[in-house]
């Protein structure tokens, strides 16, 4: 069933998706911040640990969202419309954030040992309401009525979200100790690019 799912997306629409998803695990936030502060004082496997921890919480969102937004547009039609104006003002305010945003890295919040890395990373992520809120906004963007049931089209592609960021998360635990004055030098720009990327988003949820 979810392979079936799968293979009705417009392969275009999963090709953006995709090229979204990079973009956004990218984006210097608090998931990149503790895996590279982990990756840089730690080493590879520290910030790898890191990594999976974070991706364990980004599952878990993603599964709530599937089962809480499926209810909602179940029980009230117009919730759509509502998180589609909210998810679009938060990307607005990510954006401005994103601009904005210095290119410290945060070195002083990496983890120690393996165990306390991937459990840090989980609950950075999981008790960071903007996750959530982030997912909400993001995934539900690509869905299809006439695929299927909404809550199993977020969880294929909340799935395909979370296989290309724990590449990148992975990735970028490892490399972090090595490349620590490259992702510095790069941070700023890549402030930039997600700003722009979050106000393209913003601006297809208001006009769709």
């Amino acid at each position: 069933m979810m392979w079936e799912v799968l293979t009705e997306f417009d392969p275009a629409v999963l090709l953006t998706f995709i090229g979204a998803g990079i973009l956004l695990n990218l984006t210097p936030g608090a998931d990149f911040i503790f895996v590279s502060a982990s990756g840089i004082s730690g080493g590879s496997r520290i910030g790898m640990a890191a990594a999976l921890g974070v991706n364990l919480g980004v599952a878990l969102h993603v599964v709530m969202a599937a089962a809480g937004l499926s209810a909602l547009l179940l029980a009230w039609p117009l919730a759509y419309d509502l998180i589609r104006y909210a998810g679009a003002a938060y990307l607005l305010i990510l954006a401005v954030q994103a601009w904005r945003a210095s290119g410290d890295l945060g070195e002083g919040r990496a983890a120690v040992s393996i165990g306390r890395a991937i459990r840090r990373g989980f609950v950075t992520n999981v008790l960071n309401p903007k996750t959530a809120l982030f997912v909400f906004a993001f995934i539900p963007q690509f869905t299809d009525p006439a695929i299927g049931p909404m809550w199993m089209q977020i969880v294929v592609l909340g799935a395909i979200f979370l296989v290309f960021g724990m590449v990148f998360s992975l990735s970028l635990g490892a490399a972090a100790g090595v490349f620590a004055h490259v992702l510095r030098a790069k941070t700023k720009l890549l402030n930039r690019l997600s700003a722009i990327m979050f106000t393209g988003l913003a601006a297809r949820l208001v006009w769709e």
